[in-house]
């Protein structure tokens, strides 16, 4: 059984800047991609970052894009979503997500494992 525990979230203002982790426990951490996506009121959950296994590839957004960084540590089992520069347009409950294989993945119905989510609330 995999698990998936995001941490990180809470209140800031625009401009600011927030870290969010993932701890993922039950398999080998390296043997998945990860992702980490976005889910506002009334909105469908959308994609925000995803990663290899290894860290050598990413992918963002577009609305993210030179904002925030996803980046993994595969010795401590976490993966990480440094975010800055934050709008109120952020604001949603965030997502890890985990998918077995080595590459990066937009779409969230390919992955497999997803966490309880953390809320991220930007103020203007």
């Amino acid at each position: 059984q995999v698990q998936l525990v995001e941490s990180g979230g809470g209140l800031v203002q625009a401009g600011g800047s927030l870290s969010l982790s993932c701890v993922v426990s039950g398999r080998t951490f390296s043997s998945y991609a990860m992702g980490w996506f976005r889910q506002a009121p009334g909105k469908e959950r959308q994609f925000v970052a995803a990663i290899s296994w290894n860290g050598a590839r990413t992918s963002y957004a577009d609305s993210v894009k030179g904002r925030f960084t996803i980046s993994r540590d595969n010795v401590r089992n976490t993966v990480y979503l440094q975010m800055n520069s934050l709008k109120p347009e952020d604001t949603a409950v965030y997502y890890c997500a985990a998918r077995q294989g080595q590459r990066v993945v937009v779409t969230l119905y390919d992955y497999d494992y997803w966490g309880q989510g953390t809320q991220v609330t930007v103020s203007s």
